[in-house]
């Protein structure tokens, strides 16, 4: 009997031991089990993330080159609906895009119509609120840049920064390289360059204090 007491003495701790490990070694699996699970977690994550960018990617691009195809006549109004009439809308004011190169004419938030445009190059035309000013004229050129322009509307500095024209040369004609960016790139010094049809617009019926947001 004290033979058999002997032998469970040792048997017992050796149990354990083996119990121990046993629940160790599910220890580790379980936790290597959730270790892959989350690696696998993380990479369907990041898989869904980069399939998301670059579709993301591949609709801007499709964006850009719709709107790079996008035929433009400079001559003729933006749109075949006509003007909104500037005495019906006492709130209507001037929302330039420089993300989407678009003038918004809104009247309490919705827009009446839209222009194509093209604005300040590296970001020459600076971000703000401000206001139709008196300054406008039929025609003016600027020597320093050789660059001119027909049916000018000042909003900025008196003079500075307009709504004018897609540019003329010296001569008075129109460059046609420059024209053909209305609405697709910025191309300007800092103005708000307009189809002519949209530029005599603003010229004849803009009244001075109507507001102008670049954004």
């Amino acid at each position: 009997m004290q033979m058999k007491w002997q032998y469970f003495k040792w048997f017992v701790p050796i149990i354990a031991v083996v119990l121990i490990g046993l629940f160790g070694v599910r220890k580790l699996v379980l936790n290597a089990q959730a270790a892959a699970e989350t690696e696998r977690i993380q990479q369907v994550q990041a898989k869904a993330k980069a399939t998301k960018q670059q579709a993301a990617k591949k609709l801007a691009k499709q964006r850009a080159a719709k709107q790079k195809a996008e035929t433009i006549d400079w001559h003729k109004p933006s749109q075949s609906i006509p003007y909104p009439d500037v005495n019906k809308y006492p709130h209507l004011e001037f929302v330039v895009s420089l993300a989407k190169q678009r003038v918004y004419l809104k009247n309490d938030g919705k827009t009446l119509y839209t222009m194509y445009a093209s604005t300040g190059m590296d970001n020459a035309t600076p971000k703000g609120h401000y206001a139709i000013q008196a300054e406008r004229g039929t025609h003016f050129f600027n020597g320093q840049v050789m660059v001119g322009a027909n049916y000018y509307t000042s909003w900025l500095d008196h003079g500075k920064y307009l709504f004018h024209s897609v540019p003329t040369d010296a001569q008075g004609h129109y460059i046609e390289s420059e024209a053909a960016k209305l609405g697709k790139e910025p191309a300007s010094h800092g103005c708000v360059r307009l189809s002519v049809a949209d530029a005599k617009w603003i010229y004849t019926n803009a009244k001075v204090g109507m507001a102008v947001i670049i954004e």
